[in-house]
């Protein structure tokens, strides 16, 4: 048997139907148990969370963070333009304004209501209630642009180039696929998935990066590492894809990635992701009822500083590798490696494919599969409670859970077809995380704005903050229009109205989401200084008591100080290495 098999062979689709099965066991077990453990439970007990160990709490945002568009995205956006896009990956030390600064607010409004709020709910209280509202509206809207259309995708193309399934076979076998596992797997199935995921994921992703290096150097790692590094340091008329920071106009990447714009760009999106977004703040606020606010606090911010150390792992486990499959492309005839120009998505897909051996690639395509699914089930069960809990109930009070059931199950079947009729927009647009990350340049100036001057200002008026979120999403979408109709500001578009507004569609996306940035921070103290002043209570729910503040300080030593400067300083030096 040739266990170096350049193709997917008996063994690995043999290995493959037995990994799902043993999955689907361990799914049905993990239900079956937590149906037992839950029987004359405390409903709110088990809402409220028992808070798990910080370590648990790290793995859990990091397994939260890997989703989709790293399997395909990532490391086709590292084939394509090597490390320019490490300053979104490269993001430990945003992860610790989470638990330091972030945190002690959170818990403090956990104290004054006495339960753990979600984001919108945040809104609420700080600011208006239809501020809440639109978060959920924009929520929805960004789980079609970027949630459900690209997991869609990115399943297509793994399966396309990995088992050789047609791309739109790919594409809806996976949503099909993802419905049968969330109406019967639920929540705690997603978590069960999840933690089976990060290892096979973890342990897969390195041995494609040291496999793929080994083959590039003869046998040597350091020789394919070497090598690497020479031939994308050539690419894009010698100005190489080995830096991080782009500064001649003359480079062909200047005009994505504008100097040290990129990295402000980068942190905008990062601050609202790692800070506001419900979906990774949820897995550090789990805590026991009456726990007191130190353990809360410490054991979120250590969660935050481990969970920094893992945010260090995904340029190595992805983009690397597609840098990797550049170089071995540029040589198909002695690596039997082939990947065309248009083709830069499917790169991490052909490395599995081309150089893990047979049997190995089965179990890896295992915990792929695994992360699809569960990326795309997660979306699924928020959809559903967002559009039952914030509209639906509101509008039709008083009927059946199973009729909520059914109404959560119909709005994310709209959001699914939705998503599938925008991937054709979307794939017209840019390679897969280049077109991620332009999408959530538009979404984050508004919630960055928001979140911040609700937290750290007290002259924020709760009108000033609900017109910013909208006001800034509204001008975000027109520029999501333009986007599309001039492609990215590409297309030569003639007439007065195109003249008159090239300051708005030709500025470059990151320039123009620092832009939108201040113009929205400025909006909303011009409107706070004519609108009326948030009440006590509002103003309570920032303000740290004395009391509160020494909580704060003995909630931390000299381990959180050195964890956190020991990811700050990883940080650095890798931004140092490939400056």
């Amino acid at each position: 048997m040739n266990w170096s098999s350049h193709e997917f062979i008996w063994l690995d689709w043999a290995v493959l139907t037995l990994g799902i099965i043993a999955v689907i066991c361990a799914v049905y077990i993990s239900i079956v148990r937590d149906k037992r453990k839950m029987k004359g439970a405390d409903s709110q007990d088990y809402l409220f969370g028992k808070g798990e160990p910080w370590w648990v709490i790290g793995a859990a945002i990091f397994a939260a963070n890997i989703g989709s568009e790293h399997l395909v995205g990532l490391a086709g956006t590292g084939a394509k333009d090597g490390v320019g896009m490490a300053h979104w990956e490269m993001q430990g030390w945003m992860i610790l304004i989470l638990g330091w600064l972030f945190v002690p607010f959170y818990q403090l409004l956990n104290n004054k209501l006495g339960r753990i709020i979600t984001m919108p709910e945040f809104l609420k209280f700080r600011y208006t209630k239809r501020t809440g509202t639109w978060l959920s509206v924009i929520t929805l809207i960004a789980y079609i642009l970027t949630k459900v259309s690209v997991t869609a995708f990115t399943g297509g193309i793994f399966f396309e180039f990995l088992l050789g399934i047609p791309f739109w076979y790919g594409a809806l076998g996976l949503i099909l696929i993802t419905a049968v596992f969330t109406i019967f797997g639920g929540m705690k199935g997603v978590m069960t998935m999840s933690a089976i995921q990060t290892p096979i994921l973890i342990i897969g992703s390195f041995l494609v990066l040291f496999l793929g290096l080994a083959t590039l150097g003869d046998g040597s790692i350091t020789q394919g590492w070497s090598s690497m590094m020479e031939f994308c340091g050539k690419l894009h008329n010698g100005y190489g894809t080995t830096h991080m920071f782009h500064w001649e106009e003359g480079d062909p990447m200047y005009h994505d990635y504008p100097g040290f714009v990129v990295f402000l760009g980068a942190s905008i999106i990062g601050f609202w992701y790692w800070c506001t977004d419900q979906h990774i703040v949820q897995r550090v606020l789990g805590q026991r009822k009456g726990e007191d606010n130190r353990e809360v606090m410490k054991r979120a911010r250590r969660g935050t500083i481990c969970a920094g150390y893992f945010k260090l792992l995904p340029v190595f486990m992805f983009l690397i590798p597609g840098m990797i499959a550049a170089a071995l492309a540029a040589d198909p005839a002695k690596y039997g490696f082939h990947m065309g120009a248009d083709q830069t998505d499917a790169a991490f897909a052909l490395m599995v494919k081309d150089v893990l051996p047979a049997g190995v690639k089965g179990l890896v395509t295992v915990g792929f599969v695994c992360a699809l699914v569960t990326s795309l089930a997660a979306f699924f069960n928020s959809c559903a409670t967002l559009f039952t809990e914030d509209f639906y109930k509101p509008l039709r009070p008083g009927k059946s859970e199973k009729h909520y059931v059914f109404a959560g199950r119909m709005a994310t079947v709209a959001v699914v077809i939705l998503g599938l009729l925008w991937m054709p927009v979307m794939m017209s647009m840019d390679t897969l995380y280049s077109y991620l990350q332009n999408i959530q340049s538009l979404l984050a100036p508004a919630m960055v704005a928001v979140f911040a001057l609700g937290i750290f200002s007290k002259r924020i008026t709760p009108k000033a903050g609900e017109w910013g979120l909208i006001g800034g999403f509204v001008i975000g979408m027109l520029r999501l229009l333009t986007n599309i109709i001039t492609k990215n500001g590409n297309d030569p578009m003639s007439g007065a109205f195109w003249d008159c507004t090239s300051w708005f569609w030709q500025t470059n996306w990151l320039v123009f989401e620092c832009w939108l940035l201040v113009f929205i921070i400025v909006m909303m103290f011009v409107i706070s200084a004519f609108t009326k002043k948030a009440s006590a209570d509002q103003i309570a729910a920032i303000t740290f008591t004395s009391d509160y503040r020494s909580q704060i300080r003995e909630s931390w030593d000299w381990r959180d100080i050195a964890g956190s400067l020991g990811v700050i300083a990883l940080c650095g030096a890798f931004y140092w290495y490939f400056f």
